[in-house]
């Protein structure tokens, strides 16, 4: 029988590693929400206070996360999102624009997002050179890992 090879080098695998969790990207949401203590976490994400702190543990670690000490006695801390964080709130609007269209069906929505202008939040990845939405079947992937191609890997 042949060695297996190592699974494809990718960017969304080493990002799940951090964030794939269960739990994690809830955390992201409640801190970009403005709902960083410990106490606000456990109530509005609803994990085990172990697997919370844990979470928050590797988020920080990370450097997703910061946390900032906001009382001495008994010593507590309140956490931040950090520049990294902040760039992960994109996928969170996205994945509750998914949802609300495809598990919920654009009914009942739990939430919405109103932009700076008034109108509510439809997230759209579009290309940044030329402005224009991206579909599936406009791009082309090129695998830079030595030894992969698109469909898997080259042989030696």
């Amino acid at each position: 029988m042949a060695a297996t090879k190592d699974p494809r080098p990718c960017s969304i695998a080493d990002a799940l590693s951090l964030v794939g969790e269960k739990y994690s990207l809830l955390v992201l949401r409640e801190v970009c929400l403005g709902n960083g203590r410990f106490d606000q976490l456990v109530r509005n994400i609803g994990a085990p206070r172990d697997i919370l702190a844990t979470r928050l543990r590797r988020l920080v670690e990370a450097g997703i996360l910061t946390k900032r000490l906001y009382s001495e006695r008994p010593q507590r801390f309140e956490y931040r999102p950090t520049q990294a964080g902040l760039e992960l709130e994109p996928v969170l609007w996205t994945l509750k624009e998914w949802g609300d269209r495809h598990l919920r069906g654009g009914i009942d929505l739990p939430m919405a997002l109103e932009h700076e202008c008034g109108s509510e939040l439809v997230p759209v990845v579009t290309c940044r050179a030329c402005g224009d939405p991206v579909r599936h079947g406009e791009l082309t992937a090129h695998p830079q890992a030595p030894g992969w191609t698109v469909s898997g890997p080259s042989a030696a």
